[in-house]
């Protein structure tokens, strides 16, 4: 929203996250966002702090598990093997992982929830977002995985 407002829209105004010369596509850093990101990190209480790579992926995994989970409570999606199918045909999650919700029962949805939990006192839980999915806390708390839950849907 701060980007928008200072009309750092991305190639077409030659600014976004990065900037651009003009006639040219390679993203430059540029001050002014980094300036902005201090200090609206500031304002929220967020120190900076270096990212391991392993923490960036454990990250997205764990979102794409808790949303999947909220697509199951839904309805939107049936099974968690059709989250799979389209995590893994469609977007092209690894295939050795088995997408998102596979990957999760093979983690321990104990395991997940603990995870999920973590980040969300690390990071204070801000907006929710890490809020654990209500189907995610009931599986985990009875030792259950999604495909004992695509199991039962099916009976």
């Amino acid at each position: 929203d701060a980007l928008t407002a200072m009309n750092r829209l991305g190639q077409k105004t030659r600014a976004g996250f990065y900037r651009y010369l003009p006639g040219e596509r390679q993203a430059l850093p540029g001050d002014e966002v980094i300036a902005l990101i201090a200090k609206l990190g500031a304002e929220r209480g967020i120190a900076r702090r270096s990212i391991e790579t392993s923490e960036i992926v454990e990250r997205c995994l764990l979102q794409l598990i808790n949303v999947g989970a909220q697509v199951l409570e839904t309805g939107i999606a049936m099974r968690a093997a059709d989250i799979d199918v389209v995590w893994v045909h469609g977007y092209g999650f690894p295939r050795h992982l088995g997408g998102p919700m596979f990957h999760a029962d093979s983690l321990g949805l104990k395991h997940v929830l603990g995870r999920i939990e973590h980040y969300g006192a690390r990071m204070k839980n801000r907006n929710d977002y890490w809020r654990p999915a209500p189907l995610l806390e009931t599986l985990a708390q009875q030792g259950r995985s999604f495909a004992s839950w695509d199991s039962e849907r099916a009976a």
